[in-house]
């Protein structure tokens, strides 16, 4: 097989997708446009405070990118649409745990860079772990279908949720309410093809709205830990 026909692999693992038209999953791909709204609605909140950075506007701009390359993987649903899907999402999730890290401990040129190298390699071996072992198949008997690749993920928010709560850290509210989101996502993605034959058009598009709305969470969670007057 070559790099082309592998890269066009067809990859259907969700319930709307009955067939391997462009638009045979309408309601997945469409509510991906959360991701864009929820992007401008945080940059002009943020711009009006005075809190835009460019750690900030990079991370805005992963939240916009991420319903776009979702939505190539909902119309092409093959596997270079997949990766388009994938890298954003878990680009968000490295550079925002680095931001994170950094502000919180301080900004030590050394600590940036030994966060960065431990954050990029973890992403990088998810992403790896995710190429090896996942499923194109509707018919494959994963019980969690797919979503087990996000638990690195979840672990880290629910990480960052109690620390926040235990040294009660002015982000609590928002990232406590970050990881209940989160939660409830994970379980739309989860159950969608059990739901098929009572649901049809599935549960998976609650995932896209639910991230959408925790991705915004997180971002208010990291403006308000930081100084409106902070340039990093």
């Amino acid at each position: 097989m070559s790099i082309w026909q592998a890269l066009n692999t067809p990859v259907d693992i969700y319930c709307e997708r009955l067939d391997p038209s462009f638009w045979a999953e309408p309601l997945n791909a469409l509510s991906n446009a959360a991701f864009p709204l929820v992007a401008l609605l945080i940059w002009q909140m943020m711009r009006a405070r005075g809190l835009i950075s460019a750690m900030t506007a990079v991370l805005i701009g992963l939240c916009a990118l991420i319903g776009l390359g979702s939505f190539l993987f909902h119309t092409f649903a093959n596997r270079w649409s997949e990766w388009a899907d994938t890298v954003p999402i878990w680009g968000f999730v490295g550079l925002y745990v680095y931001a994170t890290l950094t502000t919180e401990r301080g900004k030590s040129r050394r600590y940036k860079i030994i966060a960065a190298t431990l954050i990029s390699t973890a992403t990088l071996a998810v992403l790896g772990l995710m190429a090896t072992g996942e499923t194109t198949d509707a018919n494959a008997t994963d019980p969690l279908n797919g979503t087990g690749q996000y638990a690195p993920a979840l672990i880290a928010l629910l990480v960052f949720a109690g620390a926040s709560w235990r040294l009660h850290l002015p982000q609590t509210p928002w990232v406590l309410t970050a990881a209940a989101t989160f939660l409830a996502s994970l379980a739309f993605r989860t159950f969608d093809m059990a739901f098929c034959d009572s649901w049809p058009m599935g549960t998976h598009f609650m995932w896209h709205i639910l991230n959408a709305a925790m991705i915004g969470f997180l971002l208010l969670a990291r403006s308000v830990a930081r100084p409106a007057t902070s340039t990093r």
